[in-house]
């Protein structure tokens, strides 16, 4: 493969990946007429149209779609070969990172990243903006995210998704609530207290769907757009909010609350961090990637501990 087909191949490979001639030019650090150029010649090479214009940008074709694996994995191949001179050292470089989190991120997961990045990349910076599930793929497409952490699953050919830590649901009361005293609460006195719920776009729907589940939404008394307020309303007050654990925990550790068991099995949920491929990615992006993966990848919910085998 020639530098002429492998800069042709590498055009394709983003924008299948971006579904943006915008995005692509500004990946590869050159004008938007030269990707268009570029499509032109890779349309005329492979006699197909390979990308069609739609609302959600470039929709690739059949064609394109039998394309990319290949010549994806071929650049990958080619990257990891050369990438040795091509790296980001975060002790001598500068760089500033965009990603979006939920609150419950904010609270819980920026901390080790910020503390993190202090100690091993002192001269990177973030930016931090709120998650909003249905646009966060677009955002990364555009450049606009580096990367992102959410809950849900999202399933797309232009990002991958990173495992980083399993959770499971607990509930969380003041310390001294007045009926709720043990280490676990069962499902009559959880159907007797009312709660407090989050919904908004940060897309953590599991605690009003297990509400609903039990037909216990009537009993909700409060729903609000953020879980950062969850703290400081039940210190205050005699509701109950179901959590994740992790969550839980870092409330707990900084306010007058308590953790206690559910009274039912709740499937553990899968947190995940969101990027472009890798091929996609800058070197300083590349670093991004494994460094939260690394860094996050350490922490490990009681939902990841093996069973207590008791004394």
């Amino acid at each position: 493969m020639s530098s002429f087909d492998l800069n042709l191949a590498r055009v394709f490979v983003l924008l299948y990946e971006t579904g943006s001639v915008t995005a692509t030019a500004e990946t590869l650090h050159v004008t938007q007429p030269t990707v268009s150029y570029s499509l032109g010649k890779l349309r005329r090479h492979f006699d197909d149209e390979l990308f069609r214009r739609t609302g959600r940008g470039l929709t690739p074709t059949a064609g394109a779609q039998r394309l990319y694996e290949p010549l994806q994995r071929a650049l990958a191949d080619i990257d990891a070969a050369t990438r040795q001179g091509d790296l980001f050292d975060p002790e001598r470089m500068s760089g500033r990172f965009t990603v979006a989190l939920s609150d419950l991120g904010e609270a819980t997961l920026l901390p080790r990243l910020v503390a993190a990045a202090r100690e091993r990349a002192p001269r990177v910076s973030f930016t931090v903006r709120p998650l909003d599930v249905d646009a966060a793929e677009s955002q990364l497409r555009r450049g606009e995210l580096d990367a992102f952490i959410a809950t849900p699953v999202l399933t797309s050919h232009r990002t991958v998704r990173i495992p980083l830590f399993h959770e499971r649901y607990v509930g969380m009361v003041a310390a001294d609530h007045p009926r709720i005293g043990g280490a676990s609460v069962a499902l009559p006195e959880l159907a007797a207290e009312h709660h407090v719920t989050v919904y908004g776009p940060s897309g953590h729907v599991v605690p009003r769907s297990l509400l609903a589940t039990y037909g216990l939404l009537d009993r909700v008394a409060v729903e609000a757009t953020r879980f950062s307020m969850l703290p400081y309303v039940l210190e205050r007050t005699d509701l109950i909010a179901i959590v994740p654990e992790y969550v839980g925990e870092v409330f707990t550790a900084s306010h007058r609350l308590r953790l206690v068991q559910l009274p039912f099995e709740t499937e553990p949920i899968e947190v995940a961090l969101y990027a472009r491929h890798e091929s996609s990615r800058s070197p300083s992006q590349r670093w991004l990637v494994h460094f939260m993966a690394e860094v996050l990848g350490e922490l490990v919910s009681p939902a990841q501990l093996p069973p207590s085998s008791g004394t």
